[in-house]
């Protein structure tokens, strides 16, 4: 489903501010796969999802998807075939709007629109059907402008929004981090819930490192701009906090250091 070849990107090349964020990353997702991706400050793990949506271009490689070139290919054309979830709760949904307009826009996301706007028959009761999967009771607060929702209910509707139009890959960026931890488990579980039902194939990013090992068939960490971990099947299964540290440590020949990621 998505195949990563060689892809290299430094900022501010040329200066002294000069940081190489992803050096030759290769990387492919099978069909349904739910990879979760770990690692320390500046590994690599949102600037690779940003290459991934088209938040900037690569400056060598390759990104397919389903066998087609993404490279050139804008960010708001992605939007079509790719779903994504921020760690802002803010930035996934219009706060003055109701919470079915959001849905609306999500049902239309990659469609041509006009100027009218209107619902079709029955698209109100599908939407309530759709948020009551949830189990937040947010279908009663349908008509609710979303600023007024908290945080771990619009992370919640923003997963339900960007798993709506089924897309070929769904892109978490420690979707949950900016949650307490019981909302965090909730958003969490629902996560799990969505992507399985739904079969998408789905990249997590995270900080958690008890998250990364249950959640999905396999983990990824990254170290300094590059995979030094890929572990996945049984492997993954048996892992462990203390597995995991030490693999760090032998792969990349220094000691795990970040500690966000060990408090989590």
């Amino acid at each position: 489903m998505l195949e990563i070849k060689n892809l290299s990107k430094t900022f501010n090349k040329g200066t002294l501010n000069e940081k190489p964020a992803l050096c030759g990353i290769d990387l492919t997702l099978q069909d349904g796969d739910f990879v979760s991706v770990i690692g320390g400050n500046g590994a690599g793990k949102s600037t690779l999802l940003n290459a991934i949506a088209g938040v900037w271009q690569p400056d060598s490689g390759s990104i397919k998807l389903d066998g087609n070139e993404l490279i050139g290919v804008p960010e708001h054309k992605r939007a079509k075939f790719l779903g994504r979830v921020f760690q802002d709760p803010m930035m996934g949904t219009a706060p003055d709007m109701m919470i079915e307009e959001n849905l609306a826009i999500a049902h239309r996301r990659g469609s041509k629109r006009g100027l009218k706007w209107m619902m079709a028959p029955g698209e109100r009761e599908d939407y309530k059907e759709l948020l009551k999967t949830l189990g937040l009771g947010l279908e009663d607060r349908i008509f609710a402008k979303t600023r007024l929702l908290s945080g771990g209910q619009r992370q919640a509707l923003t997963l339900l929004m960007a798993a709506m139009k089924m897309p070929k890959l769904l892109l978490l960026d420690e979707h949950t981090a900016a949650l307490d931890p019981q909302t965090a488990a909730k958003v969490l579980s629902i996560t799990e819930e969505l992507i399985e039902e739904n079969s998408l194939t789905s990249l997590m990013v995270t900080h958690n490192m008890k998250n990364a090992i249950r959640c999905g068939n396999r983990l990824i960490m990254m170290h300094e701009g590059r995979i030094i971990l890929d572990i996945k099947g049984e492997e993954k299964k048996s892992l462990k906090v203390e597995d995991l540290l030490k693999r760090f440590a032998d792969a990349s020949g220094e000691s795990f250091s970040d500690d966000r990621a060990l408090l989590a």
